[in-house]
């Protein structure tokens, strides 16, 4: 099992990333909020869609990592299938 000061570490590590994934979903909840009263736009409703499918896919990440030996399962299981993390986690280059 990881210590704290290794999660310490890994968020260090990932701050900017998580950073990133936090203002998109703030971005998403504007944008639903807006839907309540006005009509959004195409580029507006491709922003939803691509930060609901982030959140969905992070259901079964998350749901993984809970079980026991989750945290040595999720390393495989992101090898295997690298679309189940977000998009801010994606290494583009």
């Amino acid at each position: 099992m990881k210590t704290v000061e290794e999660f310490k570490e890994i968020l260090q590590k990932n701050k900017l990333r998580l950073l990133q994934e936090l203002s998109q979903s703030k971005e998403a909840m504007q944008l639903i909020k807006k839907s309540t009263r006005t009509k959004l736009s195409s580029e507006e409703k491709e922003k939803i869609k691509i930060q609901l499918i982030d959140i969905c896919k992070s259901i079964p990440a998350l749901a993984v990592f809970l079980l026991p030996g989750g945290a040595l399962l999720l390393p495989l299981l992101i090898k295997l299938i690298p679309d189940i993390l977000p998009s801010a986690f994606r290494d583009d280059t």
